[in-house]
């Protein structure tokens, strides 16, 4: 035997017996994504479901971590665009040590990325998708621990009309998820005896004039906008310049602070602001108090809506992987194996709930709220008053 070759037999004895000495094999690395736009005019939201979940994944990792796998955050920004979604998304199911995911924000990226998920047999976890379709086609891997749009405008429309509002002009921006909750609101709005003097859907980001001047002649009590609050808040502070001293009210789409910043006093001036939601202030909700105050301490900023239930869907996540590994000899799981065990999870014990899955996805029970505007102030955005809560089992399918 050459020098040479004793020499490599000498290191690879040596290298079996450290693997030996570290419990025969290096850890197996298990990854989480998410997605949620990280850039553009809605990364107050998407930034802060990122966040949420690698809170969680930090805190609650232990037990996976103590079973022999690294667990890692595989972040993806997916711009509130569909097709850049989409390319995430192919991304994902790409590398197969993504065994889980959280997102999105909206549901109308969310609906085409999944069918990529639910292709590769790869579970998401929603924390603030609110579209029917999301889980109406009944996809095993995708889930959410939110309530429905066709729920929640039917909850905004019963309160404006509680309220006293006798006429609305419905705006919507043409997405899955904002045009959808505005046509679940006009449907209930007509069902109470309420005018709804227009309908319009629009992509304009700078310029209302035109819709504006629509709202203005039909004289109404109450402006609805279905969508994001970065086009909301244009359109709001607008429609104030030019007279309008109604009511605002929209979904949970306008629960950000950038909203106060974009619109002022606008959302306190005539009849204010308010909206409906799925997700309330974190402080609403009776377990995030250490969660509010460690993502302080992290992050430097109060926790914008969704953080929380990001937080929520990443420890379902990482319970699923968990249950599914011991099922599997402590071994890594499929994915397969993971999206059922999301589904066989009961009464999971989360910051902002209790959550168990239907058939299809939906919990079977959700929180909706309506919630007044009560600053223009950003900073106080997380004082906005709850006016009202309902829990609301989801439609039977």
């Amino acid at each position: 035997m050459s020098k040479r070759l004793m020499f490599v037999v000498a290191v690879l004895v040596v290298a079996s017996l450290v693997l030996a000495a570290c419990g025969g094999q290096q850890a197996t690395t298990i990854k989480i994504a998410t997605q949620s736009p990280l850039s553009g005019g809605q990364s107050s939201l998407g930034v802060d479901i990122k966040n949420g979940a690698q809170l969680a994944l930090e805190q609650l990792s232990g037990p996976l971590t103590e079973m022999g796998f690294k667990v890692e955050l595989a972040p993806y920004d997916d711009q509130a665009n569909p097709d850049t979604g989409v390319a995430n998304a192919k991304q994902i199911v790409s590398d197969p040590a993504i065994l889980c995911g959280v997102g999105h924000l909206n549901s109308g990226v969310m609906i085409p990325s999944s069918e990529e998920y639910h292709n590769a047999g790869l579970a998401f976890v929603s924390p603030a998708n609110t579209n029917p379709k999301v889980t109406d086609r009944g996809y095993l891997e995708v889930n959410r621990i939110v309530g429905r749009d066709d729920v929640q405008g039917v909850v905004g429309a019963e309160y404006a009309n509680s309220i006293g509002v006798k006429s609305v002009f419905i705006i919507h921006d043409k997405t899955a998820y904002g045009q959808g909750v505005a046509e679940f609101f006009k449907k209930r709005a007509e069902e109470l005896g309420m005018t709804v003097a227009g309908f319009e859907g629009t992509e304009e980001k700078a310029n209302f004039d035109p819709i504006i001047t629509s709202i203005l002649a039909a004289n109404v009590d109450m402006v609805y906008f279905g969508g994001i609050y970065d086009q909301a808040g244009v359109l709001f502070k607008q429609a104030r310049e030019k007279g309008f001293m109604g009511t605002f009210m929209g979904p949970d789409g306008m629960d950000s602070s950038t909203l106060a910043e974009i619109a002022g006093e606008a959302l306190v001036q005539g009849g204010g602001m308010v909206y409906s939601s799925v997700s309330g202030p974190a402080s609403v909700y009776p377990g995030t108090a250490k969660f509010i105050s460690d993502f302080k301490a992290k992050f430097n900023a109060e926790p914008q809506p969704f953080a929380a239930q990001a937080y929520d869907a990443m420890a379902i996540c990482l319970k699923a992987i968990e249950n599914a590994a011991k099922a599997n000899g402590n071994k890594i799981p499929t994915r397969q194996q993971v999206a059922q065990a999301i589904r066989e999870l009961k009464d999971f014990p989360g910051i902002t709930g209790t959550y168990t899955f239907n058939n299809i996805g939906d919990i079977t029970s959700a929180k909706y709220f309506v919630i007044k505007v009560v600053s223009a102030d950003k900073t106080k955005w997380g004082e906005n008053e709850v006016i009202q809560t309902l829990d609301i089992a989801p439609p039977s399918k």
